[in-house]
């Protein structure tokens, strides 16, 4: 790729990752999530892999993405046992925010916020993952 290419990727990267995040964090109050908020976000790490050309560290970033994947079903698990200790499962054990209070939209749904956040950890790293391994296979499905 050229150097045009590769920085323009870079700085549309950040953006594209940092939308991803917002359509995270935003997902009880608008449309989004974190199945969406990590789609968006790999959208920008396949167009970066893509820019730049991983190939060489592409073991090194699955092994520092793996146990992510882990860590966000396993949150997510925890989040809805400590709702079944509550009284129910996956229930809104977290205080909400009052209307007055600043910040108010954004803490405004106690647990679903944090669940959004895992599904996106979970989902965005295992999507990564399988990336990385089609990458990895590509020489092979050309012979």
């Amino acid at each position: 790729m050229t150097p045009i290419v590769r920085n323009t990727a870079c700085l549309v990267c950040c953006f594209v990752m940092v939308y991803g995040l917002y359509v995270t964090f935003t997902g009880h109050v608008a449309p989004g999530g974190g199945f969406a908020g990590a789609a968006v976000i790999v959208a920008g790490a396949v167009l970066l892999v893509l820019a730049l050309g991983l190939r060489s560290r592409r073991r090194d970033l699955q092994r520092r993405f793996q146990p992510w994947t882990g860590v966000g079903a396993l949150g997510f698990l925890l989040m809805a046992l400590g709702g079944l200790l509550k009284g129910g499962w996956l229930l809104n054990f977290v205080p909400k925010s009052s209307p007055s209070e600043f910040g108010h939209e954004l803490l405004s749904s106690g647990t679903i916020l944090i669940l959004d956040v895992l599904v996106c950890v979970m989902v965005s790293t295992g999507l990564v993952g399988v990336f990385l391994k089609l990458v990895a296979a590509g020489p092979v499905l050309r012979q």
